[in-house]
């Protein structure tokens, strides 16, 4: 007699044939290791990130991977330090944190669990593991993370907004913002911290600051802007500097949606930037947008997250990010934005960035000359030629 296999029982045989799946930061297979099984501890990470810059966890969550000669290597328990510097580190003294041994099999978002973090210091850490049979590792390689801004009264900088003639209906012409400084002394590093409504591009002493994309990303900008770090040690300068940065409509008040919606979060153009300076020997100097910048307009006639982008080459203006730029004529003042920004969360940048992954270049070109212009009848051009 032929039996059907019920629904139930079908899917109880399929549930005992799948193999066990590990749950994230766990080693499935029981410790098998020998006596000569070497562990190393490898692809450390501090909020999924590999020696970040400006984050603002305040109890960041370091994560590793091990790697052993042997097969069904587990861990079973870990080992992290924290210290200011390497060499204090390596030589485990005036130590941040010391987490002593901690029992457990997990090597994913382990928390730090030291002393408050401080806004915008950089802290070293290692960490070692045990094995199944007791054996422990040696002490990883040194990573690091470096905190941001963790609190409001650690911005030294105000709101600017361009005071240019606009008409907020319509697109305009993408604002350009300068301001030049001085250096006196040796730098030992150098940060930038950024936003803006709108969507920012910084240029340093004629270069460009960094390499992302869309920043500083599209957030409810009327109750959370995030901000980027950078590391900008190597664009400093002993003597003149000159910091510019452009600011296009983006999602904060270009075109979004249907019915050619304008100005969803606002009407204006605005930015924040902070740069801090820390010279050998420890002296720290800041310079912030103030009402010394200036604004003016240039190649970027209008800049569309769904229209585009008009450019007109023949406004560049190479030197205008340089302390040689920025003469006199075409710039105006600045105005220092109001209150309306103080209940807006600033927070440190956490989403995967946004870059260039390839840039296309054509092989050839050639001028068409165009079918129609303003001068051309309707009925001609769809005549075409001939």
């Amino acid at each position: 007699m032929t039996r059907t296999l019920s629904h139930s029982t079908i899917a109880l045989l399929l549930v005992m044939c799948l193999p066990s799946v590990p749950s994230a930061g766990r080693f499935a297979a029981a410790s098998s290791e020998g006596a000569d099984t070497v562990v190393e501890i490898a692809a450390l990470r501090a909020e999924y990130k590999v020696n970040p810059l400006g984050i603002d966890a305040r109890e960041p969550r370091l994560s590793w991977q091990i790697r052993a000669s042997g097969r069904g290597v587990m861990q079973s328990a870990y080992h992290i330090r924290v210290a200011h510097n390497e060499r204090d580190l390596h030589d485990s003294r005036n130590l941040v944190w010391d987490s002593g041994r901690i029992s457990s099999d997990e090597s994913a978002h382990c928390p730090y669990k030291g002393p408050a973090l401080q806004s915008g210091q950089r802290y070293y850490w290692q960490v070692r593991v045990w094995d199944g049979n007791g054996a422990v590792s040696d002490w990883s390689d040194t990573a690091y993370w470096e905190m941001g801004l963790l609190n409001a009264a650690d911005w030294r900088a105000s709101w600017i907004e361009p005071d240019l003639s606009e008409d907020p209906k319509k697109s305009n012409a993408a604002p350009m913002l300068r301001r030049e400084f001085q250096i006196n002394g040796v730098v030992e590093r150098a940060r930038a911290y950024v936003t803006s409504h709108g969507l920012y591009e910084v240029h340093l002493n004629g270069q460009r600051v960094g390499d992302q994309l869309f920043t500083p990303g599209w957030t409810s900008y009327k109750k959370r802007l995030q901000y980027q770090t950078y590391d900008v040690t190597n664009l400093i300068k002993s003597g003149a500097n000159a910091v510019g940065v452009t600011v296009g409509d983006g999602w904060y008040r270009g075109f979004s949606g249907f019915g050619g919606q304008r100005n969803f979060y606002g009407e204006h153009a605005a930015l924040l930037l902070q740069i801090k300076v820390t010279y050998k020997g420890g002296r720290e100097e800041f310079v912030g947008t103030d009402a010394k910048w200036k604004a003016a307009t240039g190649p970027i006639l209008t800049s569309e997250i769904y229209h585009g982008e008009t450019y007109d080459a023949r406004r560049e203006d190479a030197q205008w990010c340089t302390p040689q730029g920025g003469g006199t004529s075409g710039w105006h003042p600045v105005q220092l934005q109001g209150s309306s920004s103080a209940s807006i969360a600033v927070t440190a940048h956490f989403a995967p960035l946004v870059r260039r992954a390839e840039e296309l270049v054509p092989v050839s070109h050639r001028e068409i000359s165009p079918a129609f212009s303003s001068t051309t009848s309707a009925r001609t051009w769809w005549a075409g030629p001939g």
